[in-house]
């Protein structure tokens, strides 16, 4: 068995992993750990174990990999596995009340709203918005492929923005408020800690949650302009003007049992998050597959003749996902390696056993993507970039109970199928106009802030392919 303490080398043709932390720890030093970093801070055993339990003198928790409990909890009833009030703590000056961190039924009323937006074929009409931030980002490539360095998240960031600013609002990044909204989203993600002291003592809630003024002057920033944003949608709705996109859609839809429509600072929330994990998500997955197929040229040259066939006449069509097969399958295999979201923490909201294991009312449930999706005892090679394990019995098997970049059951994310539609046609768009290659002695980390980004960007060097 590999010694998971080692984070692979390069030449070994494994893509790059934080080494796993060595022994036990006291709590000072594990809260030191995870503010640095969550990967690193946890224990190698946990990719080998079903389920691990850590005691602290303020909590208790459980980590959660056998497939049978992972799915117990995430599509379990969402009233006996809440979101964690401790995760609420960091996310609160962006996210305030937003769907991600709720519960109960504020939740329920968030979600009934929200849900009929990404459902049917909403896809099918956002497609050609999803398409135009494709060639806008191809063309802003094109003066900066050059075959030098290129910070490759910046731009991934760039293109995942305007995609969020073309299907919400209908406007391209490069207005003014979707320029000042994208840079203010990098500031933010600059200053936001994975853990602050209130997110792991328990204080009362109440209590000042120790955010940095960084911290929280960014996501001030950011809603203020949120707000305006909701406060012209508004008007444009109520003189009957507004666009048919996503923001009409949510801010027009009423809660089928109370009748209740989002009010302006109901919205604000609700787009923060469609903001911070629809942006933060697709671009972090984006940066890690053009890595992995700079790494692993004979599978960016399978996607670049994929491509080159499918999106051969330049038409935005919308039959032409279903035909981008290898780029979906390189695409998934990226969020298997690097799920955006490391892990998802829960509340035990009543006694219960895991494992035959008492687990008390108030414990702290997680379900690691990082580490299911790289679990021994489940996956085939579970450290390679193997695209081509998707069409394998293991690989299936996998995808069925051990893949959840999305989570799943009542709280999987309203646009998953928005981000799998979204990252394959980009990252084809991409191969078909660019060769990408790794800059020698340039080799990625993986860390989790808000989301598993490199620890101090990813480059590459991109020449065009004609």
């Amino acid at each position: 068995m590999r010694d998971e303490t080692a984070t692979a080398p390069q030449g070994t043709g494994l893509p790059p992993k934080p080494a796993a932390r060595q022994g036990k720890v006291s709590l000072r030093e594990y809260l030191r750990l995870f503010q640095r970093d969550i990967l690193s801070a946890q224990p190698a055993h946990l990719y080998r174990a079903w389920m691990a339990e850590m005691k602290t003198p303020f909590f208790r928790s459980f980590l959660c990999n056998e497939p049978d409990l992972v799915h117990r909890v995430l599509r379990g009833s969402p009233h006996d596995f809440p979101k964690s009030e401790r995760i609420r703590f960091g996310l609160k000056p962006l996210l305030r009340d937003s769907v991600f961190i709720t519960n109960g039924a504020l939740w329920e009323h968030q979600r009934r709203i929200i849900d009929p937006a990404f459902e049917g074929g909403r896809l099918r009409e956002v497609f050609p918005a999803m398409w135009d931030s494709g060639v806008a980002a191809v063309a802003r490539l094109q003066a900066k492929a050059d075959g030098k360095p290129l910070e490759i998240e910046a731009e991934t960031s760039h293109v995942a923005m305007d995609v969020i600013f073309r299907t919400m609002f209908s406007m391209p990044i490069e207005h003014e408020i979707a320029q000042a909204a994208f840079e203010g989203f990098r500031a933010h993600q600059a200053a936001h800690p994975v853990a602050n002291l209130a997110a792991i003592l328990p204080f009362p809630k109440w209590f000042p949650s120790f955010h940095s003024k960084q911290t929280v002057a960014t996501a001030q920033a950011i809603r203020a302009l949120i707000r305006k944003l909701a406060t012209m949608r508004a008007n444009e709705i109520e003189n009957g003007i507004a666009p048919d996109d996503l923001a009409t859609k949510i801010m027009t839809t009423p809660d089928p049992e109370t009748g209740h429509v989002f009010e302006t600072e109901e919205m604000v929330d609700q787009v923060a998050i469609f903001f911070l994990a629809g942006h933060e998500t697709s671009a972090a997955a984006l940066a890690w597959s053009l890595y992995l197929l700079a790494t692993h040229p004979d599978w960016q040259e399978k996607l670049a003749a994929e491509a080159t066939e499918v999106l051969g006449d330049d038409i935005p069509v919308f039959s032409t996902l279903n035909r981008l097969k290898l780029s979906r399958a390189v695409f998934r295999e990226s969020m298997r390696l690097y799920p955006p979201v490391p892990m998802f923490v829960r509340e035990a909201a009543c006694p219960m056993s895991f494992r035959g294991r008492k687990v008390k009312k108030g414990a702290q449930i997680i379900v690691s993507p990082w580490h299911l999706h790289r679990h021994e005892r489940i996956w085939d090679n579970p450290d390679a970039f193997d695209p081509g394990r998707w069409e394998t019995e293991n690989g299936k098997i996998g995808l069925r109970d051990a893949y959840v970049p999305f989570s799943e059951g009542p709280r999987v994310c309203p646009g998953a199928a928005f981000a799998m539609a979204e990252g394959p046609l980009i990252l084809s768009m991409f191969l078909r106009a660019f060769r990408f290659e790794p800059v020698a002695g340039e080799v990625p980390m993986p860390v989790a802030h808000l989301t598993v980004r490199s620890d101090a960007g990813i480059k590459l060097k991109l020449t065009p392919r004609s």
